[in-house]
């Protein structure tokens, strides 16, 4: 005889699991369209991740050649199946339990689909290496700026606007924002781009140039005075601003309707270091010599400025200086130190510290990385720990 001939009925739904106690049990039936349900996959997920999920605040990104990670607003989490050897069922919503005639109920699970395994998400870096290398393709540069034709070509040739970067790389939107900014990116006709190294050193000597001749101070240039005068030397008033933040910090929001800012010494000095070194290895006194010759009048170039910048080396008794910036590393710490043991096999501390300060992996600290990638020695107490890879 069924449930009905004697009055009673099932909650046949979630409700009733979740109400079960400890140590009690439940029957469970068949859902009447129960299947595979193959376009249905469990995640499992951590409290704080509902509420993003719940007002639709996340995102799956990923070419079809890449692994899927979700994102929220402000990170990045690898999606990862895992099997698993126990039944995973999943058991619909429904009405709550209705009593019959001799008020007697009887909890039974409707089962919908029996999953082999769970989603899984962990918190990962965001994959901004890729943003480096898209932008790195077509930089903005002088010719482009001046010619209009050359410009109107290149629309939607090898360019991304925001949308293009968000399907293409695997980051969340703030961290994609702060990659952007890492890489002194700016939006130009809709399109970010990085400009390339001859345009950016042409707008800098050209606003040094307009520092001097105007009498102005490094420390309190008028955001409009600057911005008219680069005009004025051809360049636009968005390259003429995206100059100012990449070389200047704003120390007063309005003074007289106009923004006041400040030139940031170590940034020129490191810019005026890099382009003397473009023409390779050099000995360490005439690079110092160049260097101080090439900054401005007023700001003063120190070694310590070079600190992840460059790396220096004995041949014979002369030290030869380099350029091997961190910025131009990979950000995952396996190509990282890949590369890093590729230029020195061993590193002191004090040298190899400038360029994996950075890393960062959720969920590992600094000294966990170091210890996953390399192999520390010291043969005395006192000695500078020597790093090689592991």
């Amino acid at each position: 005889m069924d449930m009905e001939h004697l009055g009673l009925r099932s909650t046949g739904g979630a409700e009733a699991v979740l109400g079960l106690q400890p140590n009690s049990t439940m029957s469970i039936a068949y859902h009447s369209l129960f299947g595979s349900h193959n376009d249905i996959t469990l995640l499992e997920i951590d409290e704080t991740l509902i509420p993003d999920i719940l007002q639709q605040r996340v995102t799956i990104r990923g070419q079809p050649d890449e692994d899927a990670v979700l994102c929220t607003q402000s990170k990045t989490y690898a999606l990862k199946y895992v099997g698993t050897s126990n039944s995973v069922l999943l058991i619909p919503p429904s009405d709550k339990a209705v009593k019959e005639c001799n008020d007697i109920t009887i909890p039974v699970a409707a089962v919908f689909k029996v999953a082999p395994g769970i989603m899984e998400v962990v918190e990962v870096a965001p994959k901004l290496d890729k943003l480096k290398f898209l932008l790195s393709q077509n930089p903005y540069s002088f010719d482009e700026a001046s010619d209009m034709d050359i410009s109107h070509e290149r629309m939607n040739t090898g360019l991304y606007s925001w949308d293009n970067l968000v399907d293409e790389v695997q980051a969340s939107n703030e961290e994609l924002r702060s990659g952007l900014q890492a890489l002194s990116a700016v939006e130009i006709y809709g399109y970010w781009r990085v400009l390339d190294d001859k345009y950016m050193d042409m707008i800098l000597n050209i606003l040094l140039h307009d520092v001097i001749l105007n009498d102005w101070s490094f420390n309190a240039l008028n955001e409009d005075e600057v911005l008219r005068a680069l005009e004025t030397d051809g360049f636009p008033c968005n390259i003429a601003m995206h100059c100012l933040k990449v070389y200047g910090n704003k120390v007063e929001e309005h003074v007289g309707g106009s923004c006041v800012w400040q030139l940031e010494e170590r940034r020129i000095c490191v810019h005026f270091a890099r382009e003397i070194l473009k023409s390779g290895k050099m000995k360490v006194e005439k690079f110092m010599a160049e260097w101080i010759r090439k900054v401005p009048d007023g700001m003063h170039a120190s070694f310590d400025m070079l600190e992840g910048e460059v790396l220096t080396e004995k041949l014979g008794i002369e030290t030869l200086i380099y350029h091997f910036s961190v910025s131009s590393l990979p950000s995952t710490p396996a190509e990282r130190f890949k590369i890093l043991f590729r230029e020195r096999q061993k590193w002191e501390w004090k040298d190899l510290q400038p360029y994996v300060r950075d890393l960062r992996v959720p969920g590992l600290s600094a000294e966990a990385i170091l210890l996953k990638y390399t192999r520390r020695t010291q043969p005395t107490v006192d000695a500078e720990p020597i790093f090689s890879a592991r």
